[in-house]
């Protein structure tokens, strides 16, 4: 039986944000590994690293925010869902837009879940746990076909 890699992918510009959520992360041992793409660009490179010889990356689960430098978080969701090979990794958005035309164009894009960022670092670390324990644990994704 082979032992897959938890990993996540972290897609977030905020050095704020992401020394929030690696913390939360940190403090459970349910990833291996947790990989930050600073902006969209980046992000679609680790998946999609065409011609560049290197391996495209697996995430267990994809946290992305909508608001990026050169690619925003609905192209990287476009993407992923337009792949056969990326399709069935759940993305969650992670953001701080409430604003009903964002939260609707996601869904119809295919996101896997809308979470808006809450502002304190006890709720955003208990939001992160609560996420990262649903989706590495309790979530039963589709089975893994040969890619």
């Amino acid at each position: 039986m082979e032992n897959k890699e938890v990993v996540i992918l972290l897609v977030e510009d905020s050095e704020t944000d992401i020394e929030m959520t690696l913390r939360s992360l940190s403090e459970s041992n349910v990833c291996n590994s947790v990989k930050v793409a600073r902006d969209g660009r980046e992000a679609l490179d680790m998946l999609f690293p065409a011609d560049s010889g290197l391996q495209p990356l697996k995430p267990s689960v994809v946290f992305v925010d909508l608001r990026l430098p050169k690619v925003s978080g609905h192209e990287i969701l476009r993407r992923m869902k337009a792949d056969e090979k990326t399709r069935d990794i759940p993305v969650v958005i992670m953001t701080s837009s409430r604003e009903k035309v964002d939260i609707d164009r996601c869904y119809e894009l295919g996101a896997n879940s809308y979470v808006v960022k809450p502002i304190g670092f006890e709720d955003f670390s208990r939001v992160v746990k609560e996420l990262k324990l649903y989706w590495l644990v309790v979530n039963q994704p589709p089975s893994q076909k040969d890619q």
